[in-house]
C-alpha cells in the first residue's frame, strides 16, 4: 500500500509540475511545438536561477518524503527513486496531455538545469524511469 500511494504522489506532483510548465511557457511565449531545448534559450539568466530553485526544491521534496516514509536507508532510497521515476515518467505524460508537447519520444529536451543543462530525448528519462520502477517493483514484491 506504501507504495501505491507514493507512486500517487509522484503522479500528483508530475501533473503539478507539468500544469506549471504550461503557464511558464505561455507566459514566456513559446509555442507549444517549441523545444524545451529553444524554451532555454529563450529564458532570461534570473529566470534560470529561479526554475534551478523549483528543481532544488523538487529534490529536497522527494528526499524528504523518503527519509520521513522509509524505514531504513535502503527503503529510503527505493523511495526516493519509486517516487522520482513515477514523477519524470508523468511529467511527460501530463504535458502531453495538457499540450500534446513532446510530438514524439525523439524529442529533444531540457532534463535538468543543475549543475547545467542535461539534454537528451524524451524516450531517454521515459525509459530510465520506467525501467525503476519496474526494477524496484520486483525487489519490492519478491
Amino acid at each position: 500500500m506504501k507504495f501505491l500511494l507514493l507512486a500517487v504522489f509522484g503522479i500528483a506532483m508530475a501533473h503539478l509540475e507539468g500544469v506549471v510548465v504550461v503557464y511558464l511557457r505561455k507566459i514566456m511565449g513559446l509555442l507549444e511545438s517549441d523545444s524545451n531545448v529553444v524554451s532555454l534559450e529563450k529564458f532570461p539568466k534570473k529566470y534560470i536561477f529561479i526554475e534551478k530553485t523549483r528543481e532544488v526544491a523538487t529534490i529536497v521534496m522527494l528526499a524528504s518524503l523518503a527519509i520521513v516514509v522509509g524505514t531504513g536507508w535502503l527503503d529510503q532510497l527505493m523511495v526516493f527513486l519509486w517516487t522520482f521515476a513515477f514523477w519524470d515518467f508523468f511529467y511527460y505524460v501530463s504535458l502531453y496531455a495538457l499540450i500534446r508537447w513532446p510530438p514524439d519520444l525523439k524529442t529533444i529536451d531540457v532534463l535538468f538545469l543543475i549543475p547545467r543543462p542535461w539534454i537528451a530525448p524524451v524516450w531517454f528519462p521515459l525509459g530510465v524511469s520506467l525501467l525503476t520502477i519496474l526494477l524496484i517493483a520486483f525487489l519490492y514484491l519478491f
